[in-house]
């Protein structure tokens, strides 16, 4: 099936399915495998092994459904005139491919690449396709699959037809490299680390070193007309002044919306982590060992940084990372659904749990300390001013299991999921705090993989009881 038909047949079944009770045992289903944009006979011998364990009947529907969302519905492989894998991959119900979304979309099935050569090559399709859209424009963080031009015609200033969307977000660089060193651990295939690979590391380096901001602002702005206060920057397009410390400024947040303070925590330990990653590549595959010294150097100096500038400590409580900061001693105190996120640096790098302050973090951001945390009657978690207030994303109870410290804390994550569908079996971009049928994005597959993704984890990791002894 085409893109586009699949986009129209993915939205009638959404349309056509009311939210429903949530003791109704009937979700929108799986597209027939002949209407499904990509099928892999690996993941779907996982999905019917997982499901074959889960005796908690709507667990076990809603992981059928959610972990191979992205292959269902979102993912067009092809190869390129190289004959080389090419793969786009949609974000859901927006037919764009965001680099952080289509890297963690496809995350889950790297595990299973080398047991399945089509699996395999659609994963190096995607990763080609990213390192080709950060050559386009380093500084774009979505772009098309046709030369049709940007989402909003008002964005200044004008780039390639290519690109989507041109907010600059340093997990923009991340996600595509954690997506290829995970696939060259777990393949063993190098094939995607040729030339233009050495040339996206080399831009992802100029593009990190121009946005720390030592030799001035930088080359890159952002400007559009809209009624949305974060999808701009101020101060003509500048965003508001840092000072110089080490730190990467980022003009968007993994929300896509604007940062108050350029210095992006989140997203600065992702880099660190990021430019790791390309040391050991350009070390062990290419032999480009001062490439891979200019990485270590970047990361070290970041790292440093971070500790210094991004961990604050307020009465009554142990220090902790705080969300953005400018360099001159203004701090955001807050966190974000969307990941990189505070409560997200655990899952990104389990070392994280070595550190007092992420500890001391994690707790913090699940707090009414956090003003962008959310307790009602459907629920508890983080959200962000992308939707606004009141609103929490599935993400976030998501990041809080996957980083969770006890098996209560896990189950009460997994309980709130499972009963904050609406009746789609699905997960939602955010749902209304006190009323779960009030959600946003029927169509969300990174949350809908995500979801299968954390499933798999707690199975693997012996919670198999703690999932079947759930309510129902």
């Amino acid at each position: 099936m085409k893109p586009q038909a699949l986009f129209l047949f993915f939205l009638t079944l959404v349309a056509c399915s009311p939210k429903q009770d949530k003791t109704t045992k009937l979700y929108t289903d799986r597209p027939p495998v002949e209407e499904r944009a990509f099928v892999s006979h690996a993941i779907d011998s996982v999905t019917e092994a997982v499901v074959a364990q889960i005796t908690h009947p709507k667990i076990a529907e809603m992981f059928r459904k959610c972990f191979p969302n992205t292959l269902d519905t979102t993912v067009h492989y092809s190869e390129d005139e190289d004959g080389q894998p090419d793969t786009y991959v949609y974000t859901g119900d927006i037919p764009a491919m965001w680099l952080r979304d289509s890297g963690a979309q496809v995350w889950p099935y790297v595990d299973y690449a080398d047991k399945d050569e089509d699996l395999r090559k659609m994963i190096a399709g995607v990763i080609n396709r990213q390192f080709k859209c950060i050559l386009i424009d380093p500084y774009a963080n979505a772009f098309n699959v046709e030369p049709v031009g940007p989402a909003d015609d008002t964005d200044l200033p004008k780039t390639s037809p290519y690109v989507f969307e041109r907010k600059w977000e340093i997990d923009s660089h991340c996600y595509p490299v954690r997506l290829a060193y995970a696939y060259w651990k777990k393949t063993g295939d190098t094939s995607v680390f040729g030339e233009r690979w050495l040339q996206v590391a080399k831009t992802i380096l100029a593009t990190f070193k121009e946005q720390q901001r030592k030799k001035g602002h930088g080359s890159y702005t952002f400007l559009r007309v809209t009624d949305r206060q974060l999808d701009t920057k101020c101060v003509v397009g500048r965003g508001n002044p840092v000072k110089p410390v080490g730190l990467i400024a980022s003009a968007f947040r993994p929300s896509d919306d604007a940062t108050t303070f350029e210095f992006h925590i989140p997203s600065n330990f992702m880099a660190v982590m990021t430019l790791r990653k390309m040391a050991e590549i350009l070390t062990v595959v290419n032999d480009e060992p001062e490439l891979a010294e200019e990485c270590l150097r970047l990361a070290e100096e970041v790292d440093e940084a971070l500790h210094l500038y991004a961990v604050t400590q307020v009465e009554c409580s142990g220090p902790f990372y705080v969300y953005e900061v400018d360099g001159f001693g203004s701090q955001q105190i807050m966190d974000d659904a969307n990941v990189p996120s505070l409560l997200s640096l655990g899952y990104l790098d389990p070392e994280m749990f070595n550190d007092p302050v992420y500890l001391n973090t994690r707790r913090m951001v699940w707090s009414t300390s956090n003003p962008y945390f959310f307790d009602g009657k459907a629920g508890a978690g983080i959200g962000g001013p992308h939707i606004g207030t009141e609103n929490i994303w599935p993400m976030s109870i998501m990041m809080k299991a996957f980083t969770a410290q006890s098996d209560g804390e896990i189950s009460s994550c997994i309980y709130q999921l499972i009963n904050t569908d609406a009746g789609t079996g699905f997960m939602h971009e955010s749902f209304q705090k006190d009323d779960a049928d009030d959600y946003t994005r029927p169509w969300f597959a990174w949350a809908n993989t995500l979801f299968g993704e954390l499933i798999v984890k707690l199975v693997n990791d012996g919670k198999l009881d703690l999932l079947n002894s759930l309510p129902e």
